[in-house]
């Protein structure tokens, strides 16, 4: 379905209006007029784009501003900034493979923190041997704080059964709850309680929640100074600092729009938490409908939903997505359709 402009809570095609549950953009600051002035405002500031390496001698002060205030916003020891969070997963990847001896993964896990040769960290339902053995070395799990289909983060619990004499880097891709979960949307990452030889290293994106073009690496300075070291990184184009300057001038937005976000999300689960063929959380924005007809019944009633087979998924996802600016009538028709 191709759209004739930008989608809020509403979207046109061939001139006809259709309810709009899809996307990511979970706050829905993208279609807020205030929002855009925000970005009109930095743009003249910082202009459209900054065509420079963030290593060359000539460097621009929202770089450093913004990046203080994420390190503070994750609770970790640094944070640095790139163009997407793709791109944020990819160069933490091409840095960590120097310093790690093996890679594990845990089911789901987005393609752009899966690395080639990676090995599972469950096997038949139990943890993989090769994490309890005695062996000293260094191993990096990758794991997505939400997996596709899922509407709570892992239960982290099984960090603590691997061997200690491993030094563990949790690599965690936040991109689906930063902005959404944890204290003021900063994710779930701080939350995870790892023990002495355990660190934590996360990536994500900013465009979907936060609504602006960029990603993020945040964790221990040492790993953000190899990272900064990256070819990869020096050779890059930097996040727009106008879209940088932006989330920073939001912050206050972002709060708001988290609370409607927050009753929007309560307002649904109290409605169809009991249905058996739904599978929704109370905070969190995405709900999954397991009914492959359900994506082509909504749209005849004039509703789109995110409904495409996902990389890590082998049947079609029918993901439905509620965002701050939906209105309790748009909520409450699209109750009315899926209550049987």
């Amino acid at each position: 379905m191709q759209l004739d402009k930008a989608p809020n809570t509403t979207a046109f095609t061939n001139g006809i209006e259709y309810l709009y549950f899809s996307g990511t953009s979970y706050l829905g600051v993208t279609a807020l007029p205030e929002f855009h002035e925000v970005i009109f405002k930095n743009i003249k500031n910082w202009g459209s784009a900054f065509g420079s390496s963030r290593n060359a001698n000539i460097k621009l002060s929202i770089y450093k501003t913004a990046e203080e205030y994420l390190t503070n916003f994750f609770k970790t020891e640094d944070c640095v900034t790139v163009s997407s969070g793709t791109f944020a997963g990819f160069l933490t990847l091409s840095t960590l493979e120097n310093i790690v001896d093996s890679f594990f993964y845990m089911p789901k896990t987005h393609p752009a923190i899966l690395p080639k040769n990676a090995l599972p960290v469950f096997e038949d339902k139990r943890l993989n041997n090769l994490l309890l053995n005695t062996e000293k070395e260094t191993i990096c799990i990758v794991v997505d704080a939400i997996a596709a289909l899922e509407t709570k983060p892992f239960n982290f619990d099984f960090l603590q059964e691997i061997s200690s004499e491993k030094k563990v880097i949790l690599l965690v891709d936040e991109s689906h709850s930063l902005g959404v979960l944890g204290e003021n949307g900063n994710g779930i990452s701080s939350k995870i309680k790892p023990n002495e030889n355990i660190e934590v290293i996360s990536v994500s994106s900013l465009g979907k929640a936060f609504g602006v073009n960029g990603g993020i690496i945040a964790g221990k300075e040492n790993i953000i100074n190899l990272i900064k070291e990256n070819p990869l990184f020096i050779g890059s184009a930097p996040m727009n600092p106008a879209f940088l300057a932006s989330f920073l001038n939001a912050q206050e937005l972002y709060k708001s729009q988290f609370l409607k976000l927050q009753e929007n999300c309560k307002y649904v689960y109290e409605q169809l938490k009991d249905l058996k063929k739904i599978t929704i959380s109370e905070n969190y924005p995405v709900f999954y409908v397991n009914d492959e007809k359900i994506a082509k019944f909504l749209a005849s009633e004039k509703i789109i939903i995110t409904s495409f087979y996902y990389p890590t998924s082998i049947k079609k996802i029918n993901r439905i997505v509620l965002n701050a600016n939906h209105t309790k009538e748009q909520l409450d028709f699209l109750i009315k359709l899926i209550k049987p």
